[in-house]
C-alpha cells in the first residue's frame, strides 16, 4: 500500500490526513510491517506550482528521508518509491542516496521510477522537461551501473559519464529491482525492456489484459527472458458494510466478497496489487488493515 499521510493530492486523501502527522505514518507502517504487507510505499515530488496546489496540495514528504525513517521502524516491509523522479536528480545522486537506503534497511528498498509531469518543478532545478522520457531511459542505465556491486562503477551515456568514482556504502542487495510506473505507450515500453517491474497508474481492470499483453510483447521482442513484476492499483476499499459515502467505485462489502473480486487480478496477468483503504480517521483505517489482514489476505495468495 502507498501510505497516508506523506503525500495529499485530492486525488486520494482522506479529511483526517490534513492535520495527521508523524506518529499517524508511523504507525500505519507499522501496521503493515506487523500485517504482512508486500511494501510500503512514497511518493516524490521537489515543489508543486501555485497553479496546481489546490488539486495537489504541497505536502510531499522527500521520499528517502521518509523511507530511511520508517526503515528503523519496521522490521521486514519492503520500501518502495511510488515513484522517484529520476529527472529532477543526477543519477550519481540519486544511487548514493538509494544505496544508503538499501544499505541502511538490510536490503529491503523498490526502486520505482518514473518521468515526472510538473513543468515548473523541473525548470526550477535546472532539468529538463521536455526531454525527461530520455533522460528517465538513460538514467535508469546508469542507476543500474551505480546501484550494482562495484564500488567505483562506469557509465557513458549520452547525458551522463561517470568512472573513477567511488561510492560507499554499496547497496545490501546484489541487484536492486527496478519498477517503472506510468500507463502511457513510452512508459509501457520503458517497464518491458528496462524494468524488472511495472506499476500501472490506475489502469482499469478491462485496460489491464492490453497493456500486459503489450509489455510482453516488447519483453519477448527484446529477448529479455527474466519474468517482469507486473502491478495493479486495486479500486478502493471498505471492507464490511460503510454507514457513510464511501464512493461509487469503492469495493464494499464482505470479506469474502472483496477477496473474490481482487482474486481476478491474478486471471488478468498481476503479481501484486497495491490496495487503498478509505477511511475517516487513523483508527478506522488500522482497523480495516486489521480485518483485511486476518479476512482476506489469506484467500489472496497462490
Amino acid at each position: 500500500m502507498q501510505l497516508p499521510v506523506q503525500s495529499q493530492s485530492t486525488l486520494y486523501t482522506e479529511p483526517w490526513e490534513t492535520a495527521a502527522g508523524v506518529e499517524d505514518l508511523v504507525e500505519v507502517a507499522r501496521a503493515a510491517d506487523r500485517g504482512g504487507f508486500a511494501y510500503i510505499a512514497v511518493c516524490d515530488h521537489v515543489a508543486i506550482p501555485r497553479r496546481l496546489a489546490d488539486t495537489m496540495s504541497t505536502v510531499w514528504y522527500d521520499p528517502v528521508a521518509t523511507l530511511s525513517f520508517l526503515a528503523a521502524a519496521t522490521r521486514r516491509v519492503r520500501l518502495l518509491s511510488h515513484v522517484a523522479v529520476l529527472g529532477l536528480r543526477h543519477p550519481l545522486v540519486t544511487a548514493k542516496q538509494y544505496a544508503t537506503l538499501d544499505h541502511l534497511s538490510g536490503g529491503r528498498l523498490i526502486l520505482g521510477v518514473g518521468a515526472g509531469h510538473v513543468a515548473e518543478e523541473f525548470a526550477a532545478v535546472g532539468a529538463d522537461f521536455t526531454g525527461r522520457g530520455g533522460v528517465l531511459d538513460e538514467s535508469i542505465d546508469a542507476l543500474r551501473a551505480a546501484l550494482g556491486p562495484d564500488e567505483y562503477p562506469e557509465f557513458a551515456g549520452e547525458r551522463f559519464t561517470f568512472s573513477g568514482l567511488g561510492q560507499r556504502p554499496r547497496p545490501a542487495q546484489h541487484r536492486i529491482p527496478v519498477w517503472v510506473g506510468g500507463s502511457s505507450p513510452a512508459a509501457v515500453r520503458r517497464a518491458a525492456v528496462r524494468g524488472d517491474g511495472w506499476l500501472p497508474q490506475g489502469d482499469p481492470r478491462d485496460k489491464l489484459p492490453a497493456q500486459i499483453a503489450r509489455l510482453q510483447a516488447l519483453r519477448e521482442r527484446a529477448g529479455i527472458e527474466t519474468p517482469l513484476e507486473i502491478g495493479a492499483i486495486a479500486e478502493p476499499l471498505y471492507v464490511g458494510k460503510p454507514r457513510w459515502e464511501v464512493g461509487r467505485r469503492t469495493l464494499t462489502g464482505p470479506a469474502d466478497a472483496i477477496a473474490a473480486s481482487l482474486r481476478e487480478y491474478t486471471g488478468l496477468g498481476v503479481h501484486q496489487v497495491q490496495v487503498r483503504f478509505r477511511s475517516r480517521s487513523r483508527t478506522e483505517l488500522l482497523d480495516q488493515m486489521a480485518v483485511f489482514v486476518t479476512d482476506i489476505a489469506p484467500h489472496l495468495t497462490h
